[in-house]
């Protein structure tokens, strides 16, 4: 437990220098990277039970509307703050609908999701008191009582979101590695010789929904207050499939790589809609066929395969 918060905290520093280094574009971009590696890092939980989400926009657009409405109608302005009731928002949600969820599996579960999602974009769209398909404006977050500037508004925030980063992914490899985590890759293997051994496929599955749920409402809520402005797009079934996107480009074997991989598109992104804006994803999804070719578990197999070989050498 030590050295995996020792080393969050120790990526923690160095993401936080070379934000304080960059040009505000860069910030800016990597504090999406981290809302979109959020997301992410929670359909890995489910990828490691053999299971995909299309539908975490739902979790994600509720974070970011109920943290929203409270910075915008509320006054409650303080970031952590919001990113917290982000977090449990999509987690209470979650909560709610992992019975019938959890009792799917293969291409049901996907299409499941996907209409759940899809059901919260036709409600917010039609929701013209909270501004109906344009949505609203999220005002600037306050830090400790402190309200920066437009210059260093984004820097502030990008610190918060690497610290609870850092955090939510150090948790993460922590709740992988214990034995409630390792029975979902027993899951995604055989099923039913999980269920013989005593184990219940249905409640890891529930227990990994919620904890997606959480991860999509946290970075919901933080992409809400980078950008100032949430809308129902963020409940659409593009954006859920923007994070599957992510997912397997990580991988689930390691809990930091979905970052590295949310960075890449969204760098991507920027770049592509400056030079070859019509032709962007023929290049994405192509860098994705050769990483799913080559590298089948994702850029986080890297890290795995070198930790292992570390250890064996070790031993």
């Amino acid at each position: 437990m030590i050295r995996v918060f020792g080393l969050a905290a120790l990526g923690a520093v160095l993401a936080i220098v070379a934000g304080a280094l960059a040009p505000a574009w860069l910030v800016f971009t990597m504090t999406k990277a981290i809302a979109f590696g959020l997301v992410a890092l929670g359909i890995v939980g489910l990828m490691r039970g053999g299971l995909v989400s299309f539908g975490q926009g739902l979790y994600y657009c509720a974070g970011a509307y109920v943290s929203g409405l409270l910075a915008a109608r509320f006054g409650v302005s303080e970031a952590a703050l919001l990113l917290l009731i982000g977090a449990v928002t999509g987690a209470a949600a979650a909560a709610l609908v992992s019975p019938l969820i959890a009792r799917y599996r293969g291409i049901f579960f996907a299409m499941l999701t996907m209409a759940l999602s899809m059901v919260l974009y036709g409600v917010l769209a039609k929701a013209t008191p909270i501004g109906g398909t344009d949505g609203f404006n999220v005002p600037r977050p306050s830090f400790g009582g402190w309200t920066p500037g437009p210059e260093s508004a984004d820097l502030a925030l990008y610190v918060v979101a690497v610290v609870f980063a850092a955090v939510a992914a150090a948790l993460c490899r922590l709740y992988y590695d214990s034995g409630p985590g390792l029975v979902a890759l027993a899951a995604r293997e055989n099923e039913l010789r999980v269920e013989y051994l005593g184990a219940s496929v249905f409640t890891v599955t529930q227990r990994n929904f919620i904890l997606a749920g959480g991860l999509a409402g946290l970075g919901g809520a933080l992409n809400g207050m980078a950008l100032g402005h949430v809308d129902p797009f963020f409940s659409y079934w593009t954006t859920s499939g923007e994070v599957v996107f992510i997912a397997i480009l990580g991988g689930y074997a390691s809990a930091v790589a979905v970052f590295g991989a949310a960075l890449i598109v969204e760098l991507v992104r920027s770049f592509s809609g400056q030079y070859f804006p019509e032709s962007w994803q023929l290049f994405l999804g192509i860098f994705l066929l050769l990483v799913i070719i080559f590298l089948p578990r994702g850029f986080g197999s890297l890290w795995a395969k070198r930790a292992t070989g570390a250890k064996g050498a070790g031993e």
